[in-house]
């Protein structure tokens, strides 16, 4: 009876540690110290603050005060603008200004940027050229046309002048990153919901318009912002008082004499607190909009 030999045992590998994880007191060879990166950014934010600081200054502290603290703390500058100098006028119409140019551009853009990036045509590539080249036209260009054309329409001296002008000259940009975002839609999702019995239409509203959210916060916020602080359309198209914006108002604080700084800091305040409480609410859906309308399609 033959006896089988037991195979030869191999003896296991060994298992290497791995090795210990850097602690805060040894730090890697290659990591920069924490005081080079919050050194620069404490500068940035004392250089950028500052500023703010400043206007708050002149905005708060009583007229004539030289103090570097605004103590006794004073509001006149602010009843001042709003009342004596039409501030609370202005800033109804920049309202009105901002929120229609936020809409006509957006639907309108949508409009276009859906045919741009789900059909084809002839001067498709043409027309995307003529798009991109006119964001290298400076809006000054833009006023002697376009008042000919509100003066033969007699839109002068009117709100809706500056709003189709606000919104003709926010288009191009818009109708580039709608179609962008909607690129970055799958085709098929619209395909499948043919398939299931909606129309195009109704494929569009159901499936592809809540994906373009945060894409039309980022188009309608940016034409909104630029809308409210811009300057020489309502200057050009607007005679009345009771018709300018708050830019114009803000002009009107500033004469060749004398300048009132309270009055004008605290017009200032007035104007960049809706633009700052805005971008304040809808940072998140603003970044991811436009980080997806930077992606190719």
């Amino acid at each position: 009876m033959s006896i089988k030999e037991a195979p030869p045992v191999v003896p296991a590998a060994r298992q290497t540690p791995p090795p210990p994880r850097p602690t805060g007191k040894h730090r890697a060879w290659d990591e920069a110290p924490r005081w080079q990166i919050y050194l620069p950014l404490g500068i940035y934010l004392l250089f950028t603050l500052i500023p703010f600081y400043w206007i708050l200054l002149f905005a708060l502290r009583p007229a004539g005060s030289t103090s570097l603290v605004p103590w006794p703390m004073t509001f006149d500058h602010f009843e001042k603008v709003w009342n004596e100098r039409s501030f609370g006028t202005y800033f109804q119409n920049s309202v009105l200004v901002g929120v229609a140019t936020l809409v006509m551009t957006t639907v309108v853009a949508l409009a276009g940027g859906y045919a741009l990036a789900r059909f084809d045509f002839k001067i498709k590539r043409a027309f995307m050229l003529a798009l991109l080249c006119s964001q290298f036209v400076p809006g000054a260009l833009l006023l002697v046309p376009l008042f000919e054309i509100f003066a033969e329409l007699q839109m002068i001296n009117s709100l809706a002048s500056v709003i189709l002008a606000e919104t003709v000259f926010q288009l191009p940009l818009s109708m580039i990153l709608i179609s962008n975002f909607i690129k970055n839609v799958p085709y098929s999702l619209e395909e499948a919901a043919w398939v299931d019995g909606c129309g195009r239409m109704r494929a569009f509203r159901v499936v592809v318009l809540p994906l373009l959210r945060p894409g039309l916060i980022a188009v309608g916020s940016f034409a909104f912002v630029h809308s409210w602080n811009h300057f020489l359309f309502a200057l050009m198209f607007l005679n009345n008082q009771d018709k300018q914006t708050i830019p114009v108002g803000l002009n009107t604080l500033m004469s060749a004499d004398s300048v009132d700084l309270g009055a004008l800091a605290a017009g200032g305040i007035i104007a960049a607190v809706p633009v700052v409480l805005v971008f304040a609410f809808i940072q998140k859906w603003l970044i991811t909009g436009f980080s997806a309308g930077a992606v190719k399609g």
